[in-house]
């Protein structure tokens, strides 16, 4: 199998990467495309979990006490309750 990698900066990077990771270009390569992947999937699973916690949040918003009125929002002396 072969990648020819054309972008003399893509190639750059990799040569330093393996440079200071002591090891091969392919194993700079290798790693950089595993934590890309990971970052991928962790991004998708946080939308995921945010998603989730919209939905409870609009349910728990749909439960609630409707809207409230100036006298439930502040108190006889005029400061927030």
């Amino acid at each position: 199998m072969s990648l020819n990698i054309k972008n003399p900066r893509v190639h750059a990077l990799a040569r330093e990467a393996a440079r200071r990771g002591g090891t091969t270009q392919t194993g700079a390569m290798e790693r950089a495309l595993e934590q890309y992947l990971e970052s991928l999937q962790n991004d998708a699973e946080r939308a995921a979990r945010v998603d989730a916690l919209i939905d409870e949040m609009s349910v728990a918003i749909a439960k609630g006490p409707g809207p409230l009125s100036t006298e439930d929002l502040y108190g006889e002396d005029g400061l927030p309750v």
